[in-house]
């Protein structure tokens, strides 16, 4: 595994000053170059040169497991539903009801080319890339947790980056206790379906809102 310090400048580059560049005004195709540019280098350490595993721990309480992302789904159920209701009645559930098959449509897009992506780079790459360039395992998690949410900049939303933060924060801790790409993948799927399920999909860019306005 190369140095510290060329990681801790790739970890820089890659996960700060890419997201936030952009949400500057410059040209869209620059910004494309560097996106692709990032991911092919970010493929080829993930495959060539960092020691990634996908599989999960062995010592899994899985009673527990479930139980909390239970808990944490209708606390956010609950809290959201509420949020629609006062910021935009008319939004609730309304993609489900009026438009099936493109919800359907976009869970299935959203899960497998949206979520299990995002959770390779900042889950499964990220932890295996950068655990020792920080002192604390909570420290740890809290900085994923900024990065997930610098990842959404380019949405200029503060709800938004708030929101995956937050969701940055559950997923990291679930990284960490099962080391699984995929039950990490299953939770953040549950929780951003619903929120386009609920009706604040407009706010993450999703298609079908604008009958519900």
């Amino acid at each position: 595994m190369m140095s510290k310090q060329y990681r801790a400048l790739e970890f820089f580059l890659l996960f700060f000053l890419l997201p936030v560049s952009l949400a500057f005004p410059f040209d869209y195709r620059i910004k494309g170059i560097f996106v692709l540019v990032a991911f092919l280098y970010l493929l080829f350490i993930l495959f060539k040169m960092t020691p990634v595993r996908f599989r999960m721990q062995n010592a899994i309480d899985w009673r527990l497991f479930f139980t909390r992302v239970l808990m944490q789904f209708l606390v956010i159920a609950v809290i959201t539903t509420l949020f629609v209701l006062w910021r935009q009645p008319q939004a609730l559930f309304c993609v489900p009801i009026n438009k099936p098959l493109l919800f359907v449509a976009i869970l299935g897009i959203y899960t497998f080319l949206s979520v299990w992506p995002q959770e390779v780079i900042y889950r499964t790459f990220f932890f295996a890339r950068y655990r020792d360039l920080f002192p604390s395992k909570n420290l740890l998690i809290f900085v994923n947790a900024i990065v997930f949410s610098l990842a959404h900049i380019f949405f200029k939303s503060t709800l938004v980056l708030v929101l995956t933060f937050i969701g940055g924060l559950l997923f990291a801790y679930t990284y960490v206790k099962t080391k699984s790409t995929t039950l990490v993948s299953i939770e953040h799927a549950l929780y951003g379906n619903w929120l386009f399920t609920v009706g604040m999909g407009e706010m993450l860019a999703f298609p079908g809102q604008e009958a519900c306005g």
